[in-house]
């Protein structure tokens, strides 16, 4: 049977055998098409008040809320391990109809980058700006009669990112989601100085159910309602588009996608058409999933976390957000084939 087998079979051509390049862990890396380094990923970090608190967030294993002292101190390991950013938000004591948390300058987010900057650490400090982590409703601006006022809303998210830049944000991150965003943070950072300040549009947002995680760990849930008025609908890739063409023209520095797994193709329209960096947001519930089939042995958790987040540099990104952000940096630190 084994001589009939060899007789029927074909030869491959000399030309067409691939897997010589795939034979040593050598010559695999080598030729490595994408390569993910530490310094492109950045770690969501949100801070409360007070000293020494860390409040662990139970539905993203290993992540907590942490004061500003914590926060310096969980920064200076990221820095270490050569990641490249931070992107900080806020959760309030309190919270009220008109989110006030989001531009007190004695917030946990401005009081965080004033420390973070005092240590001089080699981080890109980036600061969301949202009303959703501060409004006692919460929803993403000011509701009125039942709705959330775009135009009202916008005074207040530049009120916010100036607040974030005078304490020494070098990003500030719009994610609400409101017509004309960008445009607003750029005229307000630009006539309070700060013209130097970058912003990284959430561009393309969807209304997603990966962001489940997040709103417990930020007490963001909505009231009432849902977000899918201001946020895009996942299934629209041609207004994805047009949402980022319009933050480009408003002045936005970086785009981002969220959430980047189920927007992979997104990414590889964007970098295909746009020539500002890119940022794609691995949101929660997207390391949650990974994380709970870890935990129950169905996945290798660092191989299929550095799969994932191969595949979103892959897709276009030139910036990961990422609660794996340390993690992965440690990863590849301790293997520079991968």
């Amino acid at each position: 049977m084994r001589e009939l087998l060899r007789a029927r079979s074909v030869p491959v051509p000399a030309a067409d055998r691939p897997r010589r390049l795939r034979r040593t862990a050598a010559l695999r890396s080598l030729v490595k098409e994408t390569r993910l380094a530490p310094g492109q990923l950045v770690m969501p970090l949100f801070v409360i008040n007070g000293r020494d608190r860390s409040e662990p967030i139970e539905s993203l294993p290993g992540q907590a809320r942490l004061s500003v002292d914590l926060t310096v101190a969980k920064a200076r390991q990221l820095a270490q391990l050569g990641v490249g950013g931070v992107l900080l938000f806020g959760i309030p004591d309190r919270k009220d109809d008109d989110g006030s948390g989001a531009y007190d300058p004695a917030g946990p987010v401005p009081s965080a980058l004033r420390a973070l900057k005092e240590a001089g650490m080699p981080l890109v400090l980036a600061a969301d700006v949202c009303m959703c982590e501060y409004t006692s409703h919460g929803h993403c601006g000011i509701v009125s009669g039942g709705q959330v006022d775009n135009d009202a809303t916008l005074p207040l998210l530049a009120e916010a990112a100036v607040v974030y830049a005078d304490a020494g944000a070098d990003v500030v991150g719009p994610s609400g989601m409101m017509d004309g965003q960008v445009a607003a943070l750029r005229a307000a950072l630009d006539a309070a100085g700060h013209t130097r300040t970058a912003i990284m549009a959430y561009a393309s947002k969807a209304a997603s159910a990966f962001y489940g995680p997040f709103r417990e760990a930020a007490g963001s849930t909505p009231a009432f309602g849902d977000r899918r008025g201001y946020q895009m609908d996942f299934s629209n890739a041609r207004e994805a588009m047009r949402e980022m063409e319009l933050d480009v023209r408003e002045g936005a520095d970086i785009l981002m996608v969220k959430p980047a797994l189920t927007s992979l193709d997104l990414l590889a329209r964007a970098r295909k058409r746009f020539d500002v960096p890119l940022a794609a947001y691995h949101v929660s519930g997207e390391v949650a999933m990974l994380e709970a089939a870890a935990e129950r042995g169905w996945l290798d958790r660092k191989s299929a976390g550095l799969e994932t987040l191969t595949a979103i540099v892959r897709a276009g990104a030139g910036i990961v957000i990422t609660y794996l952000a340390a993690d992965a940096a440690r990863w590849l630190r301790e293997d520079p084939a991968l």
